[in-house]
This record gives C-alpha cells, structure tokens and sequence, in this order.
C-alpha cells in the first residue's frame, strides 16, 4: 500500500512562523547529526535498523545545513523538517521531509511551525509548490497538513476511500472541503512527481 500523498499548489501568501514562547528555530549545524536521529526515534519509536543521519539524508544531492531546520527548546533541538528538492520533480516544486517532533514537546503545534518554516525556504529557493507524504495512521500530522493548505494529491485509486475515511473518522472536512471534487478526480499515479 503506497503512502499517502498531499500538496500545496501554490506558497504564495504564507503566515509568518510565530513559535510558541521559550522556542527557537534555526537551520542544522554540524554535530547535530545524533540530535536529528534522537528526534526521529523518539518520535516514530525505535526501527529495526537504526535511524542513520548519513544514510537518510547526508548522501542526498539535496542535502544542504540550510534545508533541514529544527526548533529549539534551551538550545536544544525538539523538532524538525527538512525543505526537500528533487530535481524530476522540476525546479518549481519541493518536498517536506522527515517531520518530527519528541513526544515531551508534543502538544504545541512545532510540527506545524516547523512545516511552516520549510515552507518559507521553498519561497526562499523559488519553488511554487510543495508535496509530501504521509501515513493514514499520522492523523495529527495529516490535521497539520491540511492547516497549513495541503490537499490529497491521489497516487493509486484506492487512495480515495482512504482520504475520505480519514477525513471524515476526524471531523476534518472544514480543512478540506474540496474532497469529494478530489476523491472524483484524476489519480495521477507514478507518471506524476509522487
């Protein structure tokens, strides 16, 4: 079963990242490797093949201190996103990658400033859109999503059920009311950059 995928067509018009009081954001510097690799176990549980900084991110062309941000509580990073590139994709469109935040800070909406933040960088580097992807079971994280302005972006025609399962088990529908122009839509399968 494919991961779910989302997008946001356009960043024009982009809040202002407002983090909560005692909280920080800044880019990843170098030694913060462990610090990424804590936030994602903490935050997914603990994998069968430990969570390696080098092997996920570090060998990617796309990698760059500037496009994985973290936010910070006492100097220490508590959450984070990445602003993705992936030239197929073309030089218009960027990828929200590996969202994460330690459960002792859960509760104070860092996914969704964090999110926020790479969003910004997309406009920062020129993109017009964002995608991502996403697990049915993350339903905080797809609430996050669709608040800052993503849409089901559908891969596999089974994926119409599950968003409309998942949207309306959640009460979300005020976050997407497109969905049933979505769900009867085009799916764009592997031929598109998802």
């Amino acid at each position: 079963m494919k991961q779910l995928a989302m997008v946001r067509e356009n960043l024009d018009s982009l809040p202002a990242v407002v983090l909560p009081t005692g909280y920080s954001i800044r880019h990843f510097l170098p030694g913060d490797e462990q610090l990424w690799e804590d936030i994602l176990n903490q935050a997914f549980g603990e994998s069968d093949a430990p969570r390696s900084f080098h092997d996920m991110m570090a060998t990617d062309a796309a990698c760059s201190p500037e496009r994985i941000l973290f936010v910070t509580w006492n100097d220490i990073p508590v959450a984070t996103a990445s602003a993705w590139y992936i030239p197929k994709w073309g030089t218009d469109t960027g990828y929200v990658h590996w969202v994460a935040t330690r459960p002792d800070h859960t509760g104070k909406k860092l996914g969704y400033w964090v999110s926020l933040a790479v969003l910004h960088r997309f406009v920062f580097e020129g993109r017009k859109r964002a995608m991502l992807r996403t697990d049915d079971h993350r339903v905080p994280a797809i609430k996050t999503y669709l608040q800052l302005g993503f849409i089901p972006y559908l891969v596999e025609d089974d994926q119409r059920q599950r968003w409309r399962t998942i949207i309306e088990a959640n009460s979300f529908q005020a976050f997407c009311p497109s969905l049933d122009d979505i769900i009867a839509g085009q799916c764009h399968g592997e031929a598109q950059p998802l």
